[in-house]
């Protein structure tokens, strides 16, 4: 396979979000010039996982658009994993992107047809296992991401996988605008990891409540807790407040649960995420329109270094 990373417009990931992330957000924002990319759980079953990858492989096109990945859960409790594997093998994703748990399943199989392997890490450990499984990227979870989230800076994450790793890298946390993904090349990252500033587009699977409340929302909305999934997460303080929480004294750590989240009223469908950047959205636009934005603040500061 060559290199489909070659095609994008702007260095950059949309990145999966769970329950936000479906076909209509991929193929935009593979038609804008990025890589759209979704978790494969947002389908409720394997067989509308394999619907949403004919429409997806029907819509975008493999020599013309920017490349699609597929986001694997592959914690264990996640009992979808293989099976999700399975499709994404049969539909030739270009990117595999996994999560929550080792790659090492995903690696051989994915390279068997030519496609690449992403890891999504959230500190230096993660990422040297990461490589020792073969993976062909690393996807730098730093503190300030929607959703799970790391808790290192960018700054000194990127910093510190260059020490080991010169091949891809993409980072992600708390970046919204073309400014802060050139900073991130500048920093030393290949490309950036944009999954909030996703939340707030037309193509989102998000309930209009929720765009509105990234819209209105600024870095001091943002709480990290471990309470609802059994990973630290990024919330919307007044979907926790909502949904009966006290943001200032959320409960011990909840059981890690892929699969039990997506169908719990009190974590992740009532319950909100989004990430330190949440200031820099305005308003609620197409992903073309948001693209455009991206790449005109993009290439205004490229363009005066």
């Amino acid at each position: 396979m060559t290199d489909c990373l070659s095609r994008l417009r702007l260095p950059v990931f949309q990145a999966p979000m769970f329950l936000q992330s479906g076909p209509a957000m991929v193929i935009a924002s593979c038609r804008a010039g990025i890589v759209g990319c979704f978790p494969s759980v947002n389908a409720r079953s394997e067989a509308d996982l394999a619907q949403w990858l004919e429409e997806i492989t029907g819509a975008v096109s493999p020599t013309d658009d920017a490349p699609w990945a597929i986001n694997l859960m592959m914690h264990r409790s996640n009992s979808r994993r293989h099976a999700d594997l399975e499709l994404a093998v049969r539909y030739r994703a270009p990117l595999v992107i996994t999560a929550l748990g080792s790659p090492r399943e995903a690696v051989d199989a994915v390279h068997g047809y030519g496609g690449r392997v992403f890891a999504d890490v959230i500190d230096p450990r993660f990422a040297a296992k990461a490589l020792e499984a073969g993976v062909d990227g690393l996807v730098l979870v730093a503190a300030g991401a929607g959703g799970h989230t790391g808790q290192i800076a960018g700054f000194a994450f990127v910093q510190e996988v260059r020490r080991f790793w010169d091949g891809p890298i993409v980072l992600g946390g708390g970046i919204s605008t073309g400014r802060a993904v050139r900073a991130a090349e500048v920093l030393g990252a290949d490309y950036a990891y944009l999954g909030t500033r996703f939340i707030a587009s037309e193509e989102s699977m998000a309930d209009p409540e929720y765009k509105a409340m990234v819209v209105a929302a600024s870095s001091g909305d943002i709480v990290c807790s471990d309470a609802l999934t059994g990973v630290r997460a990024n919330w919307l303080r007044q979907s926790l407040v909502r949904a009966g929480y006290d943001p200032d004294a959320m409960p011990s750590p909840g059981q890690i649960d892929v699969i039990a989240a997506a169908g719990d009223a009190k974590r992740w469908r009532d319950v909100w995420s989004a990430g330190q950047g949440v200031g820099a959205i305005d308003a609620v636009q197409p992903i073309s329109a948001i693209v455009d934005d991206l790449a005109r603040d993009y290439e205004t500061v490229k363009g005066a270094a």
